[in-house]
C-alpha cells in the first residue's frame, strides 16, 4: 500500500479499519494504531501528537525511544522529515526539541492514564486485589495488568483466577505488566497504592488498546511476559459473555 509521504490527518473513527501508514525512520508499514504521530506546525515546530488529533501534516514513527534518541543525535530524523516534506513548509526550518523522546514518553502515558481515568469513571474498571480476584473467578474481567512494581506473588494469584474464570487454565494468559508503577498509577487516577487494574467491559479493554500498544511498543516493552497486546485484544474479542 502506497502511503503519501505529505499526509493530512483522516477521521477513520468507525473501528472498522485501521488504515497503514509508513515510519519516516526505518521505511516499515503498519497499521495506524501501532505508530506515533508527530505534528509538524506551520512555522516547523515537530511535537508528539499522541492521540492522532491534530489538524494539518504530520509524520509517522514506528521506532522505540532507544532508536529514536539515536536518529535525533545523529540528525536522521531531521533528514527523514526534510525529505518527506521536502518544500511543503515554505522555507520554515525544521525545530526539533532535544527532549523530544521524553515529550512523546509522556505524551503517550498520558494518553492511556487518561483513557484509565475515563474507564474509571464510567465504572468499568476495577482497583483491589479482592474485588479485581472475585470477578475474574467469575468470569467477569476482560483486561488485566498489574503495576510495574507489583509482587510476583500477588500477579501470580490474579492471573490464575483469571484463567480460572475464562476457563483457559494452562494456556499462559496472564494481566499486562504496566510500565508505571505503583505510584505513578495511584497519582494518574486520584486513589491511593493503585497496584493491580481490571476492565470489566470487552468495549473498554478495546479502546485501551491501542494507547497501551502504542507506550508498551515506544518503550520496546511490548515484548515481556504477558504484554503482547495482539494476544490480548485476540484474548478479549473471543469473549461475548462479559458484562
Amino acid at each position: 500500500m502506497r502511503i503519501p509521504r505529505n499526509e493530512r490527518l483522516g477521521s477513520d473513527s468507525s473501528g472498522r479499519h485501521d488504515p497503514e501508514r509508513k515510519c519516516i525512520l526505518s521505511g516499515r508499514h503498519d497499521a495506524r494504531g501501532q505508530l506515533v504521530r508527530l505534528a509538524i506546525s506551520p512555522d516547523g515546530d515537530v511535537l508528539p501528537d499522541a492521540l492522532a488529533r491534530a489538524p494539518g501534516r504530520g509524520a509517522w514513527i514506528g521506532v522505540r525511544r532507544a532508536e529514536l534518541e539515536i536518529a535525533l543525535a545523529k540528525g536522521k530524523l531531521k533528514g527523514a522529515l526534510a525529505r518527506a516534506f521536502g518544500k511543503s513548509l515554505g522555507g520554515a526550518p525544521l525545530r526539533i526539541p532535544d527532549d523530544l523522546p521524553q515529550r512523546i514518553e509522556v505524551a503517550l502515558t498520558r494518553a492511556f492514564t487518561d483513557r484509565l481515568g475515563l474507564e474509571l469513571r464510567a465504572g468499568k474498571l476495577l482497583l483491589g486485589s479482592d474485588r479485581i480476584a472475585e470477578n475474574a473467578r467469575m468470569g467477569k474481567v476482560a483486561w488485566l495488568a498489574h503495576a510495574a512494581d507489583a509482587s510476583e506473588d500477588g500477579n501470580r494469584k490474579l492471573d490464575q483466577a483469571w484463567r480460572v474464570g475464562r476457563e483457559a487454565e494452562g494456556s499462559g494468559l496472564q494481566g499486562t505488566i504496566l510500565p508505571l508503577d505503583r505510584a505513578a498509577l495511584s497519582v494518574a487516577l486520584g486513589r491511593d497504592n493503585v497496584v493491580h487494574l481490571a476492565l470489566t467491559d470487552k468495549g473498554a479493554a478495546e479502546r485501551l488498546a491501542a494507547p497501551l500498544a502504542r507506550l508498551l511498543h515506544y518503550l520496546g516493552a511490548a515484548d515481556e511476559p504477558g504484554n503482547d497486546e495482539t494476544e490480548t485484544a485476540a484474548a478479549v474479542s473471543n469473549d461475548d459473555e462479559l458484562i
